[in-house]
């Protein structure tokens, strides 16, 4: 069958109008791919200016488990494990120290320390929860100064 040249030529047109949209699609196609592999990816820059990680390592083989940091808050002598923590408490002003301790040690509830201390609850769960501010940063200033 014999084909005229403005067929032939309406032919080539429509082939190269069809590979330039499947370039075009499979560019877009490519781009979207790389965008999302960059949403996922994590670069080891941001990890160590980020989380602190040393690129070392320690051996804490020898270090002592079971020593013993006693703190003395409301007349009562907590004994902790954790030396960074006993040393963040300790840090704490006074007030600061008896609200962890009555919360979280003396398992008062928010309506009892706030009556212990002439306040309401939700006066006292600010208390709390600016104590605990505060211990979080005293625990990473006390952290990164290890590193």
């Amino acid at each position: 069958m014999a084909y005229t040249k403005a067929y032939k030529e309406h032919i080539m047109y429509t082939f190269n109008g069809f590979c330039k949209v499947v370039i075009r699609y499979a560019a877009i196609n490519a781009w979207r791919e790389r965008s999302r592999r960059r949403q996922r990816e994590i670069s080891f820059e941001y990890l160590t200016e980020e989380k602190f990680y040393p690129f070392s390592t320690s051996d804490e083989y020898f270090a002592d488990p079971y020593k013993e940091y006693r703190i003395a808050i409301c007349g009562q002598t907590i004994i902790l494990t954790n030396g960074n923590l006993a040393a963040a408490l300790l840090s704490l002003p006074e007030k600061k120290r008896e609200i962890i301790y009555l919360y979280f040690f003396g398992r008062y509830t928010q309506q009892e320390t706030g009556e212990l201390y002439g306040s309401c609850r939700s006066t006292a769960w600010h208390h709390i929860h600016s104590a605990l501010q505060m211990l979080q940063k005293e625990m990473e200033v006390l952290s990164h100064g290890e590193t």
